[in-house]
């Protein structure tokens, strides 16, 4: 469940008449938990509360029903219960159905509300779902509770009104939905001048079956299109009751006012939703949940995409507002200095390429007027309007529904801040009506010339539209204000890799790469905004950072695209490497990312992020460096490429045996036992074969095995030699010349690189980006490996501690990527290239310790799978110790002591992978000199 999901169960619950006995189980129900767990807990199994009517779910939350007026002390009595200890519960939790209060253990965080009202705090309870509390959500509800009311109200309204899904008429609805969010918000912060005006007007004026609401809703949009001088002429005149209503206009209500038809379901979900306190709105992380409202697609996972404001900050501060509050507190209390501040901040552009709702933008905005107030009150002078133009921000949004409510939601943003930093009654005389310019480009961002959009210094261009929803794409834009400014580009472009892109995507990156590379087609979607920022700032003062998985700083992909971001002159200005960018879904399911900074600026001192330790808490380390490589890696521009051997002492490592067989030398358990051979022949021919997931998961599988000495009597044995027909058919009916050769041995694989007698190492080709290792494992004489793997033959065991090191797992992860989301590995881009320093007969025999420690943790819980064994949240802990002394060792071998985090470890890893590479090319015999035939 996410998060709306889960504020829409609560509602419900708290709306149903109390019921004592049933409380606790439809609590829990509505946070997620399953039938299946709510009936071992009804029945008393797992229920192991010591206190009278609770209900006690380990490691979660101890909840009890109470009789009237003891909600007080029964949630005492909740937190001093055993049973509340040993069971780890998070939370506690009591209620006599009038009352509710609630507490955060770890934090001694509480609530107390009425019953009703405990929907208002579902922010509080989340991480019940098992969602990380965000700060804005749990403080102010009201943007997920939005979200949700919104939500059932535009399911309702399109099931009644099915043309209005049309994609001919999805962009009324939308257009209709974007006034709603207007009106509400305007109701509850006196821009109506009469609290309440929209939802108490609809309520009066329709009928309770919704019949007339649409003529209702009509006629108050009319009267916000029409300017209150004009509306004495008004044809056909406005009703008293619509009149009351102000003139708003700025393309928000212009154009048709059409309103779909409601129900009676309709109505009450739009009053329900009018009910809110929407003066708290949050516009920078509620438009990016409501813009899924209006996405068939995305509605499943409505909620999910909101982005946390200090994630967007982590690509703000660095771009440049931590540069405007430096030069704050520089400049003091000197006025001049505070001026030319105020000035530049008055020049800065920013813009979002890939706005969506526009939370980047609406962030920035905010920002840099807490900065200019700043200003203000240190000039004595906090009377003064806003210098800070809404045009300066710009924004290219391909969804037409998106880019409403990113201008909508700057608009929100500027009148805020007003009250905020001016005052009410300021803010109100300068509010309506609104401005009809049109700052927000609905297009492909891909397509479109970002120099037309967002101009250099100096061009002049204007554009004003009467309908703002309406305005054609190929009209000039709005001149900016403020002449003479830097270019900040922003956002967090969609991803999307090579696999999942459409045509029509294909086709936008090779505008954009086509003429300059031959392999972009690996390339993911998010590159082409990097490579359009990279061309723009080569031509005018900007700089750019962008939220990107991290592929693009990884494996084949970083070879393709920064040779040719770099040709532009820009290079990285700062970076944050690899973290989780969590949404709202249960359970935190984020996906890790990068954020890019780019400039043609030369600085001195360039700044590279990290999170602290292995990337499991959100602490942020922060170096200062000379310069910042593809790789997001402190050192010198390098590119990993393929080794033919290992570029250390390490052993060779092999692809595995490729069968080329049609899947006839191929057995299943079953198939194996039903070719009824003797003991001699079973032991002589059949072999267990084990690819990546054989060896991870567990399964069985087997193979038909035979030396060359062997193939006569192979072949006399009846039930095999129809397989080995098979083979032979196959490979006579190949198109390749070497597999037709190969007809002659069908006994044989096609490619064979282990004798079978051999101990054997053996590495997934592909594996889970879950596991915090590598799996690898260790195989006595008798077992095949497939060619979906890779092997070590007869290679010292010390070896096997190197593949299982953290240091190993975040170099295969840098330089040879992934395959959808899951590590790839590769001998020659990952194993031969793994830098590994002279090691002494001692290092060996360390390293040699600590792999049989870690073969024996794996044994101790036979026949556990390597898939359960790695599964990160129930790893075995005499396991984890026994890969933690791995760490401990080799990273010593590296460095005297442990790396502070994977940033540290890769930093180490190019810098010696360097000095190796320039070591072997040193030694690296020239080419003999060749006598020439004189002329």
């Amino acid at each position: 469940m996410n998060a709306v999901e889960i504020e829409a169960a609560i509602s419900d619950l708290a709306f149903q008449p109390f019921d004592a006995a049933e409380f606790p189980f439809a609590f829990l129900a509505a946070f997620g938990n399953k039938d299946t767990a709510l009936k071992r807990l009804r029945t008393g199994n797992n229920n192991v509360s010591d206190v009278p009517g609770g209900v006690l779910q380990r490691n979660n939350i101890h909840i009890a029903v109470c009789a009237e007026g003891s909600v007080g002390q029964t949630l005492n009595a909740l937190r001093a219960s055993p049973a509340t200890t040993k069971a780890k519960a998070k939370f506690i939790l009591a209620t006599d159905g009038l009352t509710l209060e609630a507490e955060e253990l770890t934090s001694g965080e509480t609530i107390a509300c009425a019953y009703p009202d405990f929907p208002n705090h579902f922010g509080f309870l989340l991480p019940l779902a098992g969602i990380s509390t965000i700060k804005e959500i749990k403080d102010n509800p009201i943007d997920v509770r939005a979200t949700s009311k919104l939500n059932k109200l535009y399911v309702e309204l399109l099931s009644e009104n099915p043309d209005w899904a049309s994609n001919e008429r999805r962009h009324d609805m939308n257009h209709f939905m974007a006034r709603l969010v207007f009106c509400f918000f305007a109701e509850d912060t006196d821009i109506f001048n009469d609290e309440g005006l929209f939802t108490r007007t609809v309520e009066q004026m329709s009928e309770r079956d919704g019949a007339n609401t649409h003529e209702v809703l009509e006629t108050i949009f009319r009267a916000m299109n029409i300017k209150t001088d004009e509306r004495v002429n008004a044809q056909p005149r406005l009703p008293v009751w619509a009149d009351r209503f102000p003139y708003v206009n700025g393309g928000l209500f212009s154009g048709s006012t059409e309103v779909p038809h409601f129900t009676r379901i309709a109505r009450a979900y739009l009053l329900d939703t009018g009910g809110l306190n929407w003066k708290q709105i949050n516009p920078d992380i509620f438009g990016s949940m409501i813009q899924a409202v209006a996405d068939d697609e995305e509605r499943g996972a409505l909620g999910m995409h909101y982005t946390s404001v200090p994630n967007i900050l982590k690509v703000l501060n660095p771009l440049f507002l931590d540069d405007l509050r430096a030069q704050l507190t520089e400049a003091g209390d000197n006025e001049r200095k505070l001026l030319n501040l105020r000035k530049r901040i008055a020049r800065i552009r920013v813009f979002d390429p890939a706005c969506g709702s526009g939370n980047f933008l609406v962030i920035a905005y905010k920002q840099m007027r807490e900065i200019e107030a700043e200003i203000n009150r240190r000039l004595g002078k906090t009377q003064l309007g806003s210098e800070i133009p809404l045009t300066n921000f710009r924004g290219i949004e391909l969804r037409d529904f998106p880019a409403e409510i990113a201008r909508l939601a700057l608009i929100i943003a500027e009148f805020q801040c007003d009250v905020l930093y001016r005052g009410q009654k300021d803010a109100l005389a300068e509010f309506l009506p609104l401005d009809a310019q049109n700052w927000i480009v609905c297009g492909n961002a891909l397509r479109l010339d970002w120099l037309n959009i967002c101009p250099p210094t100096g061009t002049s261009v204007k554009m004003v539209a009467d309908d703002l929803f309406g305005t054609p794409l190929d009209q000039s834009e709005i001149d900016f204000k403020n002449e003479g400014g830097e270019t900040f580009i922003c956002g967090n472009p969609p991803y999307l890799g090579s696999t999942w892109q459409t045509d029509e995507q294909k086709a936008d990156l090779q505008a954009i790469f086509g003429n300059r590379a031959k392999n972009w087609k690996s390339l993911d979607y998010v590159a082409g905004w990097f490579m359009k920022a990279a061309d723009y700032g080569a031509k005018t003062n900007a700089a750019a950072a962008f939220v990107s998985t991290n592929s693009i700083c990884q494996g084949q992909q970083v070879p393709i695209l920064w040779p040719l971001v770099f040709s532009t002159g820009n290079r990285i200005a700062f970076a944050h490497a690899s973290f989780k960018w969590a949404n709202l879904a249960s359970h935190n399911a984020g996906v890790t990312v990068v954020i890019v900074g780019l400039s043609s600026q030369t600085k001195s001192l360039r700044r590279l992020y990290s999170v602290a330790g292995n990337g499991k808490n959100d602490v942020m380390d922060v170096k200062e460096i000379e310069h910042i490589n593809a790789y997001l890696v402190p050192g010198a521009d390098v590119m990993v490429e393929k080794l033919p051997r290992p570029l250390g002492g390490q052993a060779e490592m092999t692809k595995g045996n490729q069968p080329t067989d049609g899947g006839h030398l191929l057995l299943s358990h079953d198939e194996a036992q039903a070719l009824v051979l003797t003991a001699d022949q079973s032991r002589k021919f059949i072999c267990k074969i084990l690819g990546s997931a054989e060896f991870i998961r567990g399964l069985e599988r087997y193979c038909i095995w035979a030396r060359d000495e062997d193939a006569v009597e192979i072949s006399s044995i009846a039930s095999i030699a129809g397989r080995l027909q098979a083979v032979k058919k196959m490979r006579l009916d190949s198109i390749k010349a070497a597999t037709v050769a190969l007809a002659n041995v069908p006994h044989r694989f096609g490619e064979i690189r282990q004798s079978g007698d051999e101990t054997v190492m053996i590495v997934p080709s592909v594996s889970s980006e879950s596991r915090d290792y590598l799996p690898v494992g260790y195989m006595e004489p008798g077992a095949i490996v497939s060619n979906l793997a890779f092997a070590l033959y007869d290679a010292p065991l010390w070896n096997m501690a190197l593949i299982a090191s953290r240091l190993h797992l975040v170099w295969i992860a840098t330089v040879c990527g992934k395959l959808e989301t899951r590590y790839r590995y590769s001998n020659t881009l990952g194993w031969n290239t793994f830098p590994v320093p002279l090691l002494t007969e001692q290092n060996k025999a360390d390293l040699t310790a600590c792999a049989e420690a870690i073969l024996l943790a794996r044994e101790v819980h036979f026949p556990a799978t390597i898939a359960d064994l790695y599964d990160p949240d129930n790893m075995p802990e005499n396991l984890r110790h026994a890969h933690e002394r791995n760490d401990e060792v080799l990273e010593r071998i590296y460095i005297g002591r442990r790396f502070k985090n994977d940033t540290e470890r890769l930093e180490k890893l190019f810098d010696l992978y360097t000095k190796m590479t320039e070591a072997a090319a040193k030694t690296k015999p020239a080419p003999k000199a060749t006598m020439g035939k004189a002329n």
